[in-house]
């Protein structure tokens, strides 16, 4: 903030220069010093000085007097200025007797006294004789002088002078006056009676008197440039005002001309007019006086020519005066104009000052920020070391690739001539061939002929024999044929008879799920109550023979009959698990999309395995694979569920996959929810998984079904958690607890939340902070946060991830919501469906084997490579395999880069993947085509079941180089077949693949090879360790492959920990409900 000088003085409280302040005191800014009383003198002239400045700047504008008169208020100051540098002379004076006065012990000290007492008055002389360097910065200077801790109070004199004076020169062209900056320390002068200046030092004295001086100096330097700077503005004044007055003496002469043009145009339009008139009297005449009139307009056609002619011209000449009449109005406006501007430079000047204050607070930040970037350039410099290697190794590298080239091209040129000399040789021979026929005798040819007839009726009879001899295998191989074909189906009667009288304990887990469906599809047709489904339900959880003997007798009978049957086997009994339901919108190998339908299908097996009634509900999809669905059928009845404000019907579907019950659920929508298709990708999947959530919990209802735990998944059915607590448990559907896996926090589903209300919530009530509202946006709401707040249980899909997702970098807006909900949040490692991958019973690979027998990895890797064109000259080659969906996540830069670093290592490389992003899967399609004929190197883009079987079971090693990961299954898979994984600690990843050179981990668990950063770096050493082991260390190698084999990465210990957060949570509803 700057204000004008005389502005500034009446500010300060200055009536006059002199202040007087009863204490003896006068506290000044920052200065340490104090003014002898020998400058009363200067002080006086002084405050002349400051006086004649504060008038001349209070009175200064571009239009002022003061422009006249600057001569003489320099000349004032000037005078000021001499009688101030007598003033220093009769100072020194003063000075030198009191020095003398004072009783000094030690010569020493009195010599170095006078000294500095003489180094002062040089430099004060030198001072006086500078002058102003014209190349300085015309930035302000400040300078001050100030007082020192007193000692003796009483010493300080009552008499004391305040004066501050402060100019400020800008760099700016236009000046409009002087300004004061805020900023700037006043110039103090404490005046102390002369007579106890005994306790002051000299050295202090000199040093105040050489501050003043410099004070002068620095304030006849900003003056001089100010007074340049107002004669430039003065010159600019006068010759603007020069260009105005010819503009307008143009200006003048121009109208003159306008109105002499006007005039005759006004002449000769009267002229015209009276023409006109003498044409029309002249009309009115005889023919004779016609004649004459016409001979009269002959003579006189040259004069109206010569007339109009002027007139036209007089016309251009009147068009052209109005144009440069309008630009010199143009111009004068534009001048006007930039005369405002010069006399509105006190504005400029004030935005020039805030421009300068805002850059130099800039510059501090700049060079703060400099400070920082300093470690940047360092490793930008290292890395430029780095890259000039890295060139010259690439340099050497192109120098030896191009030798190789020559030699090949070499050996190429000598390969054809081979080639020619060998089709010469081949000629050669045939010519001697025939040569050799004509030599022959004729006789030899007979004794030829007749030996050779011999050997073919030789050959015809060991011909016929060997017809008859496979004719006979031929019938003996029919009849073995037949004789298998009917072991085999007596073997199948046997299994049918077995299933159907055998034990309860060795009836399929389909038999029972079937029964289950049956039960539902009872009670949803309204053929058997509430109660005696139940009980039902419980008799097949139990196994009860009862029940499969009621079902082998009724087999044949009506269904009234078969349900007769059942209900006479209804009896009080207890269930001896938990009932579990999944709701979720994947379950493999029916409705796979990524890990999400494997771990529906793995954790609900493993939980029927150890006991519990385990169903699912999934959408009726039009693209699933219907073939994995067993004793598919529709209910005889229709689900009703609110949706958009209106009842919508629902048709009910129920089969049994991998042993489970299953629901599914095909929405009656005029929109045709899941008739698209594909699962996912549509742009309303918001409102098609909100109305599956509320479909499938009101098929609970309407069932009659009373879950201990409903397990929901991922966004699409987060959906359930709000709906079950505010629409359903009010209407009896309250005796689950909900339990929220999300298996990617990068997926949330975020929507406008007016949405909310298509599946009957109030988005007002859960449009909040605490609830549903999205963190980042507080007009959306969030279904996966909403899961969060209002499940019992909630987990994710391996521990690392679980810790990762509550930072603010891996929680993806989420991580406060988990922070605050942690109790009930953990994060529970996956498994892998053993069953489906077992080498030692995969008949998806030529050769199965196992952790005993591994000899048939290598026929599989033979046998991959034959069928995808991969050389086989080498066999200990090593494999690397990638089976991944080409995302950002997955580290896409770092799978390109493993496809040419192991081809530097010497091995082959196999990737099976595709990518939804279009410029991904455009790149590695291009990556693809030049690799199609290479020998190392190939790429399937886009998904084979049977072929990832065959990857697994071919590879040496697997890459994995994930930027984050939430579980991955494919390391686990890839140990199961006895790939070696190659992957970056995150995740899920984190928590099964631990180093082999890590001495922190027990040896048994070390199953493989890591690396922490997501760069090329990081991955090299991994894949060069690998490659190190696989070639120099065979027999190491081969244990490791054994190892891995054998882990454990099956359900079971994942079902376990699920079963026990089911557990407790049912145990303290339960306990909540009895107090």
């Amino acid at each position: 903030m700057a204000v004008r000088l005389s502005t500034w003085f009446l500010r300060q409280g200055f009536g006059g220069l002199n202040c007087k302040h009863t204490s003896g005191l006068l506290p000044f800014p920052s200065s340490h010093r104090l003014l002898p009383a020998s400058c009363k003198m200067r002080q006086r002239n002084l405050r002349i000085c400051v006086v004649e400045i504060a008038i001349s700047v209070s009175e200064f504008s571009p239009d002022s007097d003061w422009f006249s008169d600057r001569l003489a208020v320099k000349g004032d100051f000037d005078q000021t200025l001499d009688s101030f540098n007598a003033e220093k002379d009769t100072r020194y004076n003063l000075k030198e007797q009191e020095a003398n006065k004072m009783t000094l012990d030690g010569v020493s000290s009195q010599h170095k006294r006078k000294q500095l007492k003489k180094a002062s008055h040089e430099q004060s002389l030198t001072n006086g004789d500078s002058q102003p360097n014209s190349d300085e910065d015309s930035d302000s200077e400040i300078a001050s002088v100030g007082n020192v801790p007193i000692l003796n109070q009483e010493s300080i004199s009552s008499d004391v002078v305040h004066t501050g004076i402060v100019v400020e020169d800008n760099n700016a062209k236009d000046l409009s006056g002087l300004i004061v900056s805020d900023e700037t320390k006043s110039l103090a002068i404490n005046v102390v009676d002369t007579e106890k200046l005994s306790g002051i030092q000299l050295e202090d004295l000199i040093g105040m008197i050489r501050n003043a001086e410099k004070n002068i100096l620095l304030l006849n330097q900003a003056r001089v440039r100010a007074l340049e700077e107002l004669e430039k503005i003065l010159t600019e004044k006068e010759a603007l005002q020069g260009e105005i007055n010819t503009l307008e003496m143009r200006l003048a002469e121009t109208d003159a001309r306008i109105k002499v043009a006007t005039q005759e145009k006004i002449h000769v339009e009267l002229l015209e007019d009276q023409l006109e008139k003498l044409q029309n009297e002249l009309t009115h005449r005889g023919g004779s006086q016609r004649s004459e009139v016409d001979m009269f307009e002959d003579q006189n056609d040259p004069l109206i020519k010569e007339h109009k002619n002027g007139l036209s011209s007089l016309s251009m000449e009147l068009n052209s005066l109005r144009s440069e009449n309008l630009s010199l109005k143009n111009d004068i406006q534009a001048l006007k104009e930039e005369l405002i501007n010069v006399k509105s430079t006190d504005e400029r000047v004030v935005t020039l000052e805030k421009e300068r204050s805002s850059l130099e607070s800039a510059m501090k930040d700049l060079e703060s920020r400099m400070s920082v970037s300093q470690e940047g350039v360092s490793k930008l410099s290292t890395l430029k070391v780095e890259y000039k290697d890295l060139w010259e190794k690439v340099e050497t590298l192109q120098v030896l690739l191009d030798k190789a080239t020559k030699q090949a091209d070499q050996a190429i040129i000598v390969l054809q001539q081979n080639q020619e000399l060998r089709k010469k040789v081949d000629k050669l021979e045939e010519s001697l061939e025939e040569v050799n026929v004509y030599k022959l005798s004729s006789e030899k040819m007979q004794q030829y002929n007749e030996l050779m007839q011999q050997k073919i009726r030789l050959l015809e009879d060991r011909l016929q024999r060997s017809d008859e001899e496979i004719n006979s295998y031929v019938q003996l191989y029919q009849e073995s044929v037949k004789e298998f074909q009917d072991a085999l189906d007596s073997l199948k009667e046997d299994s049918k008879r077995k299933a159907i009288d055998g034990s309860v304990d060795d009836m399929p887990q389909e038999f029972w799920s079937r029964l289950l469906l049956i039960i539902d599809g009872w009670l949803l047709e309204k053929k058997i109550s509430i109660d005696d489904a139940k009980l039902l339900r419980d008799m097949v959880w139990k196994r009860d023979g009862r029940i499969c003997e009621a079902y082998k007798v009724s087999k044949e009978k009506t269904e009234r009959e078969a349900v007769a049957a059942f209900l006479r086997l209804t009896s009080s009994t207890t269930s001896p698990g938990l009932y579990v339901i999944h709701i979720a919108a994947e379950m493999a190998p029916v409705a796979k999309v990524g890990g999400l339908g494997d771990v529906v299908t793995g954790l609900g097996k493993a939980l029927q395995k150890r006991g519990h009634l385990v169903e699912v509900v999934l959408p009726k999809y039009d693209c699933m694979q219907y073939d994995h669905v067993h004793d598919l059928r529709a209910l005889d009845v229709v689900v009703e569920s609110h949706f958009d404000g209106q009842l919508f019907k629902n048709k009910v579907w129920v089969g049994s996959v991998e042993g489970l019950p299953v629901y599914f659920i095909e929405p009656l929508h005029p929109d045709k929810f899941f008739w698209r298709g594909q699962f996912y990708g549509e742009h309303d999947d918001f409102r098609r998984f909100s109305f599956f959530s509320r479909a499938a919990l009101e098929l609970l209802l309407q069932a009659g079904k009373n879950p201990d735990i409903i397990h929901c998944h991922d966004w699409q059915t987060a959906f359930v958690a709000p709906l079950y607590w505010d629409l359903y448990a009010p209407k009896g559907l309250n005796s689950a607890r909900i339990c929220f896996t999300c298996h990617n926090f990068e997926y949330q589903g975020t929507a406008p939340a007016s949405y909310l209300e298509s599946c009957g919530l109030d988005a007002h009530h859960l449009n909040r902070p605490d609830r549903m509202q999205d963190n980042s946006a507080h007009d959306r709401i969030n279904p996966v946060k909403g899961a969060v707040v209002f499940s019992n249980i909630v987990t994710t899909v391996s521990p690392t991830y679980a810790q990762e997702v509550r930072t603010a970098e891996g929680g993806r807006g989420l991580h406060s919501t988990l922070n605050s909900h942690s109790r009930k949040f953990i994060g529970v490692l996956n498994g892998i469906d053993t069953d489906a991958w077992n080498p030692a019973t995969d008949a998806f690979l030529k050769v199965q084997y196992s952790a005993n027998d591994i000899q048939g990895k290598g026929e599989n890797k033979e046998a991959i490579r034959r069928k995808l064109g991969l050389s086989s000259a080498d066999v200990r080659k090593p494999l690397v395999g990638c089976i991944t969906r080409l995302v950002p996540q997955k580290g896409v830069h770092l799978i390109r880069h493993a496809m040419y670093r192991t081809l530097e290592l010497g091995g082959q490389f196999i990737l099976l993947g595709s990518s939804p992003v279009p410029h991904i899967q455009r790149e590695f399609e291009g990556i693809a085509n030049h690799f199609q004929n290479h020998d190392d190197i190939r790429l399937i883009l886009k998904y084979d079941e049977s072929l990832s079987h065959s990857i697994y079971g071919a590879s040496d090693m697997f890459i994995i180089p994930s930027i984050f990961e939430p579980c991955g299954l494919t390391q686990m898979i890839a140990m199961r077949y006895g790939s070696i994984p190659i992957a970056r600690k995150t995740g899920g990843l984190h928590d099964s693949v631990f180093d082999v050179d890590d001495d922190t981990i027990p040896n048994q668990f070390r199953n493989g090879f890591t690396f922490l950063n997501p760069d090329e770096q990081g991955l090299n050493g991994a894949l060069e360790r690998a490659f190190n082991l696989y070639l120099n260390k065979p027999e190491i190698w081969k244990q490791l492959v054994q190892k891995v084999m054998i882990m454990d990465f099956s359900w079971d210990a994942s079902a376990a920990q699920y079963e026990e957060l089911y557990a407790n949570s049912v145990a303290r509803a339960r306990a909540a409900n009895r107090t």
